[in-house]
């Protein structure tokens, strides 16, 4: 469990069961959940009731396997719009994905990591990790790095510190010392790349979304494979890639979004 779960008390371990049960990706029995639980066993029963009682989690009784709750779904949804780029950006998406054919990503950063709020398939899908709602690491990914780049120092040094540094390629960054060279080259040139570093054979080139302030609402990233183009080959979106993005910023401009 998290320092920061502990911090927040009996309402943060209670949500950090919650995101247990999400983690497993399916039904799960009790018995899986406490094992993988720094909870005892009353309080973590406690816990599962009452999410149960606020329909943030379901229980099927046949099965004895608790999953993530309808609630849920609402919650997500008015999240999506109130609090999320998605709404305002998805038409330039379109436009982005019908002129280049390749996958539009939109993401936002999340506690130094990147949550990906839509997403366009290419003409011909690939399969890889990114889908809309999922939360990826920011350190690897082109989106993760663009964002990361455009922020002010204070901000930038605490998403450096949140990051894992796990190694997903021999391609990944595996400290902060070789993340922030790259980020200061980020934010001269304006363009992050992903040069495999979270997935084999998964390449991107990714901009920020900026206000006319140059705050930073989000990322967005056009990506490919390496059996389609290269890493050189990806330049020839720079200049459309750009501009939706700007395009989606001004949009965005007089629209109250968490910092």
């Amino acid at each position: 469990m998290s320092t920061q779960a502990n911090n927040d008390g009996t309402v943060g371990k209670a949500l950090s069961v919650l995101d247990l049960v999400a983690d497993f990706g399916r039904p799960v029995r009790f018995s899986e959940i406490l094992e993988n639980s720094n909870q005892p066993k009353a309080t973590l029963y406690r816990f599962l009731q009452t999410l149960t009682n606020q329909r943030l989690l379901s229980y099927e009784a046949e099965r004895q396997t608790y999953s993530l709750g309808m609630r849920l779904v609402g919650l997500a949804h008015l999240a999506w719009k109130q609090s999320s780029l998605a709404p305002i950006a998805r038409p330039f998406l379109d436009k982005l994905s019908a002129a280049t054919g390749e996958t539009i990503h939109l993401a936002q950063l999340d506690n130094g990591q990147v949550l990906y709020v839509d997403k366009c398939n290419a003409k011909n899908p690939v399969d890889m990790y990114s889908q809309a709602g999922k939360v990826g690491p920011g350190y690897c990914t082109g989106v993760g790095k663009a964002i990361m780049a455009f922020l002010p120092k204070e901000k930038q040094e605490r998403a450096l510190r949140q990051q894992a540094y796990f190694q997903f390629t021999e391609k990944t960054h595996l400290n902060a010392a070789t993340l922030r060279d790259e980020l200061d080259v980020i934010a001269e040139t304006g363009f992050s790349y992903d040069r495999e570093e979270h997935e084999a054979g998964i390449i991107c080139i990714a901009v920020p979304i900026l206000t006319e302030n140059k705050r930073v609402l989000g990322g967005i990233s056009i990506t490919s494979t390496t059996t389609q183009t290269s890493l050189e080959g990806m330049d020839v979106y720079k200049s459309i890639l750009s501009e939706t993005a700007q395009q989606i910023g001004t949009t965005a401009a007089n629209w109250q979004f968490p910092t």
